[in-house]
């Protein structure tokens, strides 16, 4: 994790990550719950991974979809193994009821996480105002907690630089942001945020965001190996034809193969994930998803993952 020096925080060190992060996936067993066995023996593995950090409850990690008794046991299960093997770790607490989001923000600070993400609430769309208002009370229950805020493409308000500039003038601690890229035009606003900000952009677009100004990854790339992902970021810097080259093909990829039965069965974004870390198969995560939801078959991820393996063999 890197530490860069936040103007809007005097000349106080703000630690903020940068590098390709891996979502920790939930395990489902036979009888659709969570397999907390198994939960225990993937966090292991990522932990051992070339991954800068590991992240809780993003959309591939089901936040939507986990009581809260689930999100502490989830929560108090990585920070222990992180805690222990060294790896660098963010917790998501975000949540479509925002006090219930402040509340689970206010348990895991103990937790000494790298950093938080959180998304603006998202049911009914707040104002600027209310927006401001929420950042501001998620400030305060982090204390010194760094934050990173999650505005996905389908967030109900998404948000322009200039809107999280505005966020931060009331949470010095928000030190990145989860987005989804940009055009050339898109990266020169970025590079405008001063240098004690990450913008992290999807895993399948890093070669072209890595010399525009994105600071790293929570990488879809990385469900389908972890270490692939790395390598391909390391790659940007020592080759960077070569590194534009894979993302082509990873792009191809993901049309041909993985978007299709995005509109052919209506698999969600956390059910594409869950069976790209099934096709990568190095850990013990299947493509199952939380009740009521979707998921891929047996079948999918057979084709998957020969596909991946024909079509982007650097990445195992």
């Amino acid at each position: 994790m890197s530490v860069e020096v936040d103007s809007n925080a005097g000349n106080t060190a703000v630690p903020r990550p940068g590098g390709i992060w891996g979502a920790v996936l939930l395990p489902i067993d036979f009888n659709g719950e969570i397999d907390w066995a198994a939960l225990t023996e993937e966090i292991e593995i990522l932990c051992e991974s070339d991954l800068a950090g590991i992240y809780t409850n993003g959309s591939a990690g089901e936040f939507h979809n986990q009581t809260e008794a689930e999100f502490d046991r989830i929560s108090e299960t990585v920070s222990s193994i992180a805690g222990r093997t060294g790896k660098n770790f963010q917790i998501g607490v975000s949540c479509t009821n925002p006090r219930v989001a402040r509340q689970r923000l206010e348990r895991v600070v103990s937790f000494r996480p790298n950093a938080v993400q959180f998304t603006l609430p998202d049911w009914w769309p707040p104002t600027d105002v209310e927006a401001l208002r929420f950042v501001e009370g998620m400030q305060i229950a982090a204390q010194d907690t760094p934050l990173v805020i999650y505005n996905p493409p389908h967030a109900k308000v998404r948000l322009s630089f200039e809107q999280i500039s505005k966020l931060r003038t009331v949470a010095p601690g928000l030190v990145g942001a989860k987005l989804p890229g940009g055009d050339a035009s898109w990266y020169t606003a970025r590079r405008n945020l001063d240098s004690g900000f990450s913008v992290f952009v999807p895993g399948h677009s890093v070669a072209f965001g890595r010399p525009n100004g994105a600071d790293g990854s929570y990488s879809n790339v990385a469900c389908l190996s972890p270490n692939g992902a790395v390598r391909l970021w390391d790659m940007i810097e020592s080759d960077p034809v070569g590194a534009n080259e894979i993302e082509t093909r990873i792009v191809n990829f993901f049309t041909e193969f993985v978007l299709p039965l995005a509109r052919k069965d209506g698999l969600s974004d956390p059910a594409l994930d869950k069976l790209l870390a099934a096709a990568g198969n190095w850990g013990p995560v299947g493509p199952i998803l939380l009740w009521p939801y979707s998921s891929a078959t047996n079948d999918d991820v057979i084709t998957i993952r020969q596909a991946a393996l024909q079509a982007l063999p650097e990445l195992f």
